[in-house]
């Protein structure tokens, strides 16, 4: 496994140094997260120096892994900066189980939240079913009924019935201004 180190840049505010890296890997898999670690650690010279992988992708059919890390000099430092889940990857921390987490709250109970005093409105009961008042139906205009066609008749189909303002559509061939 041959690092080249392709970029290297120093971060005095965080108290690292950040480094993208690139990783030939010929003849084996993409290299597991403490390898590629280890190695980086002997590239930079990172010695008491603790390196934290970022990220680390190898590109489909090929034998190299292009990645980032960084290099912090205190182990404290690395905790405060970096997200929980980088350092859980990294091993500097555990994950967080659901089982530990819910006895916690369990035995103390959150503090209330205090809001500011609102009047509250009174609470409304369903109001009860009213009687209806019966309803006056309107009367029905008569409609002329169609006789049903006796068997063999065919009925004849009813014709369109053209609406005020619909445009009456044109054979294909005859279009306006031709």
């Amino acid at each position: 496994m041959e690092v080249t180190i392709t970029q290297r840049r120093e971060n005095p505010l965080l108290g690292r140094t950040e480094v993208l890296f690139m990783i030939l890997h010929e003849g084996s898999g993409t290299p597991q997260r403490v390898e590629i670690r280890k190695a980086l650690a002997a590239a930079v010279g990172a010695q008491g120096g603790l390196v934290i992988l970022d990220w680390a992708r190898s590109d489909f059919g090929r034998t190299a892994t292009r990645g980032y890390a960084k290099v912090y000099k205190e182990k404290d430092r690395a905790i405060e900066v970096e997200t929980r889940p980088i350092l859980v990857r990294n091993g500097l921390r555990e994950a967080a189980k659901k089982a530990e987490a819910a006895p916690a709250p369990a035995a103390a109970p959150p503090p209330a939240k205090k809001e500011a005093a609102k009047p509250e409105a009174p609470k409304r009961e369903s109001p009860a079913p009213k009687a209806e008042p019966a309803k006056k139906e309107a009367p029905k205009p008569e409609a002329k009924k169609e006789e049903a066609p006796a068997k063999g008749e065919k009925k004849e189909a009813p014709s369109p019935k053209k609406e005020p303002g619909a445009k009456e559509k044109k054979p294909a061939g005859k279009k306006e201004g031709k």
